[in-house]
């Protein structure tokens, strides 16, 4: 299984690992923290050096209450980043993590790879037309609503199908418009409650009959903190196990604050396969 990333080719025939670089103040777990160029680069320098093949990029918080963002402020924060990391490191795969076509648009022509977006083009009308200009792999992860309301759109009849019929539909509609490099994201903690969230995850290769990269963003999430009744900072050990059980089910991405320990777990879920 590959993808095309302006013309090479990403083997995700062994999974890789997408580091996260939130550039908020206001995210969930590490908001606030990476708000120096050095900061920046010593971090990404650590992800690197850790195992990651992809640095995610985030300037909009989409934890649930999170203050809303103008596109301006979300180019402010992420454009200079983008640029700081590809000048330092060109050989490391950015994404972009935002659901607004123009800062796709920018943050691409900056040098990031991959359009990360974590409403299928819900909350924008022009983001497949804009995928498709740009010629990136699309990230299509599924949520219902936006982060401000998401989590009063928990109701489902059959969560499984009906994300798959979710999926069926974004990745048609993304064919249409002439995209071929697709990856799912069936987002965990986004309209879902945690009983569902581990619905999901167990049910993880339900997903792997659409053919289709599976992305995993589970990292801290409240499915595992609130679950050990811990904090997000407490919450490592948990998500490494999540992780180890994500790879058992079909992940081929997995997005994560913790490299070091996310790629131990693909180093040793392959070891096992083989």
């Amino acid at each position: 299984m590959t993808i095309n990333i302006k013309g090479n080719l990403l083997d995700l025939s062994s999974p890789i690992i997408m580091g996260i670089l939130n550039v908020t103040p206001d995210s969930f777990y590490d908001g606030g923290f990476y708000n120096s160029k050095k900061k920046v680069l010593d971090q990404v320098k650590k992800m690197i050096s850790d195992g990651a093949s992809i640095i995610d990029i985030g300037g909009y918080s989409s934890r649930p209450g999170a203050n809303n963002v103008s596109v301006n402020n979300e180019l402010d924060r992420v454009l200079p980043i983008i640029k700081l990391i590809k000048e330092k490191y060109p050989e490391i795969l950015i994404s972009i993590d935002t659901f607004r076509s123009k800062v796709a648009e920018l943050s691409v022509e900056s040098g990031a790879d991959i359009i990360n977006d974590i409403s299928g083009g819900t909350l924008d009308s022009k983001m497949y037309e804009t995928v498709s200009k740009l010629k990136v792999p699309y990230i299509i992860m599924h949520m219902i609503g936006n982060p401000t309301n998401m989590m009063e759109k928990t109701n489902y009849e059959e969560i499984l199908k009906e994300i798959n019929h979710y999926f069926i539909e974004k990745i048609s509609l993304a064919e249409s418009f002439g995209i071929k490099d697709i990856i799912i994201d069936p987002g965990f903690g986004f309209s879902k409650t945690t009983k569902q969230n581990f619905d999901i995850l167990n049910n993880l290769n339900f997903y792997k009959k659409l053919e289709k990269p599976i992305l995993i963003g589970i990292s801290r999430k409240s499915m595992i903190y609130k679950t050990l009744n811990i904090d997000p900072e407490e919450a490592l050990n948990g998500s490494t196990v999540l992780h180890t059980i994500s790879l058992l089910g079909g992940a081929k991405i997995i997005r994560t604050h913790d490299v070091k320990e996310a790629y131990e777990c693909v180093k040793l879920v392959r070891a096992l396969k083989s």
